[in-house]
């Protein structure tokens, strides 16, 4: 059973391949474009492909269109509605609709020889609770909540068997996800785009504002919601982003943080009050914020909390595929990590730096020259494996630095040229990671629980500490990435941290690196001191002596 899964209609286009139930291949058509989110999410782009991204997944398995024997796609027109009878304002959205009920006839001109009848339709909802439900083994309960999909915003149901159970559903116009895209707006940042900015700025804040805006945004105790926008100007002007930020922008962000997470929180214990299982699964753009996703870990009654790594929607290519493959009967294996887009041999990472005629060594001890290189405050990036599925750095594509230096977090954010208020995250070694962090899940490989840094830890790692005593962490199992564990270990014996900082691998407004000649372009332009190619290493002294 071959099944590409296909996600097209609002942004983070991307594709996914299946075979026999195990996932073979994923990716975001933006690491491939080098277009941030692959696209804006307006009416007029619905049309567009991941055609990139899917032609990779087909060639990573060896396989043409002919082969396969569905395509997923992951919206299905018929449950659609006007958008004034979802109370949206926008006089394009039918639009979507058109180009979803022609996307056979897309998809079957941009992989000649496909079978358009082979093209099957999946809700949008439905793909994003596969991605979670069907990701991880055995029965669990799942939670999605994002912008909008179809005519809805939230799924909450359960998997039992591989079959989708669903309990409730939430219509337009009520969205979190909507209320924090309009929030983003408000705040001076890209809507679609920049909510993690907003997630971000919340710890400069006070929630001052927060029961005032609560008739807006509240669950309402049956498993569902009311999220409206509301009158922003009530509570601070339109912010220009200036580069300046806190006052009652930062206490706005902070407010409707704070009314997302006992959202959440809310629906999640009402979910297990219905299923009584022991995990529950979360995917939608909003499980991505790792915040939120803390609270519903300690507060709700479930004993295990899931995140799908690629929670926007690029992961409903993967979904969408997933649950095709098990409403076909195919027993579908856990997803294997996040790990999932393009790699290249270590002869090939050679071949492009001979090409670009970059000097390098290849050293025997790897780990331990780029541990010197950390410890004494370089910069560097690293290229390692294949490329993460979803939007976090995971030890493929990171821009790693010494976490013990306070400096270094103003100097990564120059670097990257992103906005001062904005963190960076640590990774740590698994076995070490509940000596220096507490009040989360371990393990906690994919970037998406924020836990609390032990108090004799903090001034040992200001880098990695936010403002509220926090950080976002990864941890590292030698047995998934090992040349980042052993970097770990040499990074510990030479400065007592088996911490390093982890930081997505580009600069700000571009996605993240994919293919080397994007790191060999980032590291041309930014100050970066050591690239970390596989096995391979540059030295910024070395290359650019040699120019």
């Amino acid at each position: 059973m071959r099944v590409l899964g296909v996600n097209a209609v609002f942004h983070d286009p991307a594709a996914a391949l299946v075979v026999d139930g195990r996932v073979v291949a994923a990716a975001e058509e933006e690491r491939f474009s080098r277009r941030k989110h692959g696209k804006r999410p307006v009416p007029f782009s619905a049309w567009e492909l991941p055609e990139h991204a899917m032609r990779w997944c087909l060639e990573e398995a060896g396989l043409t269109p002919a082969d396969l024997d569905a395509v997923a796609y992951s919206y299905d027109a018929s449950f659609c509605r006007p958008a004034e009878e979802m109370g949206l304002q926008d006089p394009w959205d039918h639009l979507r609709t058109t180009y979803a009920e022609k996307a056979a006839g897309f998809l079957a001109t941009a992989l000649p020889g496909l079978d358009r009848d082979k093209v099957v339709m999946v809700r949008h909802h439905v793909a994003h609770a596969a991605s979670a439900g069907l990701a991880v083994a055995g029965d669990s309960s799942v939670l999605v909540l994002d912008g909008r999909g179809e005519r809805g915003s939230h799924l909450a149901g359960r998997y039992v068997g591989g079959r989708l159970e669903t309990l409730v559903t939430t219509d337009l116009p009520d969205s979190v996800g909507l209320v924090y895209e309009s929030l983003t707006d408000h705040l001076g940042f890209l809507r679609s785009s920049d909510e993690f900015k907003v997630m971000a700025l919340a710890s400069y804040g006070e929630p001052r504002f927060a029961d005032a805006l609560r008739p807006s945004l509240h669950a309402t105790g049956d498993g569902s919601f009311v999220a409206r926008e509301p009158d922003w100007e009530r509570f601070a002007p339109r912010r220009v982003d200036d580069g300046t930020w806190g006052g009652a922008h930062a206490d706005l962000a902070a407010s409707v943080q704070l009314l997302v997470e006992e959202l959440l929180v809310d629906l999640a214990t009402w979910l297990h009050g219905q299923t009584g299982d022991r995990v529950l699964t979360m995917a939608g753009g909003i499980a991505l914020n790792c915040v939120a996703n803390s609270r519903v870990w300690r507060e709700s009654p479930f004993e295990e909390v899931w995140v799908q790594p690629a929670s926007g929607d690029s992961g409903t290519a993967l979904g969408a595929a997933l649950q095709v493959t098990a409403d076909a009967g195919v027993a579908v294996e856990p997803m294997p990590g996040a790990d999932l887009g393009r790699s290249w041999s270590d002869e090939e990472l050679a071949a492009w730096l001979r090409t670009a005629r970059v000097p390098f060594t290849t050293p025997d001890d790897l780990a331990g020259e780029v541990a010197d290189v950390l410890a004494a405050d370089g910069v560097v990036a690293w290229f390692d494996g294949r490329a993460e599925f979803g939007p976090r750095a995971l030890g493929r594509r990171s821009l790693m630095a010494h976490p013990g230096k306070a400096e270094n977090l103003e100097r990564l954010n120059d670097v990257k040229g992103r906005e001062q208020f904005r963190p960076v995250a640590p990774m740590v070694l698994a076995d070490r990671a509940e000596e220096i962090f507490a009040d989360g899940p371990f393990p906690s490989p994919y970037m998406l629980f924020v836990h609390r840094v032990r108090d004799e830890w903090k001034e040992r790692l200001p880098t990695v500490t936010h403002v509220d005593g926090t950080a976002r962490i990864q941890t590292v199992d030698a047995g998934r990435t090992p040349r980042v564990a052993a970097l770990l270990e040499a990074f510990a014996e030479r400065t007592g941290l088996p911490v390093v900082v982890n930081t997505s691998l580009n600069t700000a407004g571009r996605p993240m690196v994919d293919d080397p000649r994007d790191a060999l372009e980032l590291f041309g332009s930014a100050p970066v001191d050591v690239l970390v190619l596989g096995p391979h290493l540059v030295r910024r002294a070395d290359a650019f002596s040699a120019a």
